[in-house]
């Protein structure tokens, strides 16, 4: 039974990055499962893709999922052994929000692409307790400035304190990750707080913290 779903967002780990705007990257990863346990299968673009090619385009490049905010185009969207390998070029002589966005990803501050799709064919793995996302029809991808699972994550922490709650020890640690600090780190401050960490470590729970303070929904 065909379902939607707007989001699934990976870790940005260029190829390249280039002066004028160019990059490559991957805007989904064969077989890892997200915070949703979601699983992307390969082959799961291809009807898609497929479909793209025959309109002779490509889906959109927005900045953060803003409809009305495109920021370049992509140049090729091709499935392999990896995931969803796209290129694409960032209007950075014409737009400054796109300048803006290649700036980030230079300086490795714009952290996540999201894809924005429908989902038309899934099943669920009871063995592994994952979904297998068999099909997907793509609409878009964007560079996001923290991905969805890690706002979800995030959210959740500060949901809970706001219901006076006490978030779990483990997702405490998770957003710790999400905002920059090393597993090492994030969970040797749940075990001991700063007397635990070595001044270099305590610094970078300094500037984590800062992040998440500065987040907002």
């Amino acid at each position: 039974m065909p379902m939607t779903k707007q989001r699934m967002d990976i870790p940005l780990k260029l190829k390249s990055v280039s002066d004028n705007g160019e990059f490559e990257g991957y805007g989904s990863v064969f077989g890892v499962k997200d915070s949703y346990d979601d699983v992307v299968v390969p082959g799961a673009f291809s009807k898609s893709l497929e479909t793209w090619r025959e309109k002779k385009s490509l889906p959109a490049m927005l900045w953060q999922h803003q409809m009305d905010e495109p920021i370049g185009i992509y140049t090729e969207m091709k499935e392999d052994d990896v995931g969803l390998f796209v290129k694409g070029r960032l209007l950075i002589d014409d737009d400054p929000l796109a300048k803006r966005a290649h700036a980030h990803m230079k300086a490795g501050s714009l952290t996540g692409l999201s894809i924005g799709y429908m989902l038309k064919d899934w099943e669920h793995d009871r063995t592994k307790e994952v979904f297998l996302l068999k099909e997907i029809d793509l609409w878009e991808v964007s560079p996001v400035t923290f991905p969805s699972n890690d706002e979800a994550r995030i959210s959740d922490v500060k949901s809970a304190f706001a219901r006076g709650e006490l978030p779990s020890q483990k997702s405490i640690e998770r957003v710790l990750r999400d905002v920059g600090l090393s597993r090492t780190q994030a969970k040797a401050f749940m075990a001991g707080g700063y007397s635990t960490l070595n001044l270099r470590d305590a610094e970078d729970v300094d500037s984590a913290l800062n992040a998440l303070k500065n987040i907002t929904f």
